[in-house]
């Protein structure tokens, strides 16, 4: 049998070639070593959803964005593939997701209350809103509002990878993406980018500090719910609520100051 041509090549070589000819050989290297990243993203993603979401449906459905990966990735960048591709497989599942609209009407209709409720009150006090500040602005208690945040929590995830777009089509971004190491929330270091970026980073880093730890360790230090709980020392169903009420924070700011932004 005749040796790969490419085995004795090293990974930038490769991303080297590929990006000079396209090679559907290098291609399929990379797909079939990146292919278990496609799971553990699946997997991720499948622990936060709603038991009929199947598992293999967010497999197949991550493959598209590790393509996408593969051909849009520049390794001159110098960010590696691996982080790259995280984004990329998790937004083509987020796609998927949103394009067959697997959230119940009624969970979409409270998701809409909660998050009016709290871009009335923040904007009206100036900082977080509390759970009993939400809770009376409904009219709930705050055990009903958290039993709420729960029922929609499902959603949030799916909320955080909603694109906003910086200018036009071809230049877009996701508030997960926005996502840092407690060392990089400076809104300074996304300018480079563009204006939506520092808008994003900003209403991270103003977050309650135990929402905004939950958002890090969740999406930048890739930790299960379950996980998070153990490091907090919280229970699981607690950190789920702070996630959410988190999120819609984050998409109350930015509802705030869209209008001036886009």
């Amino acid at each position: 049998m005749a040796e790969n041509p490419h085995a004795r090549m090293s990974e930038e070589e490769l991303w080297a070639l590929y990006r000079r000819t396209k090679d559907p050989a290098v291609r399929d290297t990379f797909i079939r070593q990146y292919a278990p990243l496609v799971k553990y993203v699946a997997g991720k993603v499948a622990a936060n959803m709603p038991s009929t979401v199947e598992f293999e449906d967010l497999v197949g459905f991550g493959v598209f964005g590790l393509l996408d990966a593969i051909d849009k990735f520049d390794p001159e960048k110098n960010v590696k593939f691996k982080t790259y591709a995280v984004t990329r497989i998790r937004g083509a599942i987020f796609d998927e997701l949103r394009s067959i609209d697997w959230v119940p009407r009624s969970v979409r209709q409270k998701t809409k209350e909660i998050e009016e409720a709290v871009v009335g009150l923040e904007s009206k006090l100036g900082r977080p809103a509390s759970d009993a500040e939400i809770a009376d602005s409904m009219g709930l208690s705050e055990d009903e509002l958290l039993k709420t945040m729960l029922k929609i929590s499902g959603t949030s995830v799916l909320s955080l990878n909603d694109v906003w777009y910086a200018g036009d089509e071809s230049d877009k971004i996701s508030i997960g993406e926005s996502i840092e190491s407690p060392q990089s929330l400076n809104p300074d270091a996304a300018v480079e980018r563009e204006e939506i970026k520092r808008v994003i980073v900003q209403a991270i880093s103003e977050l309650p500090e135990k929402e905004k730890k939950v958002l890090v360790l969740y999406y930048y230090e890739d930790l299960t719910l379950k996980e998070i709980g153990q490091v907090l020392e919280v229970t699981e169903s607690r950190v789920s609520q702070l996630h959410t009420k988190a999120i819609l924070r984050l998409r109350a700011k930015l509802t705030n100051v869209r209008k001036g932004i886009i």
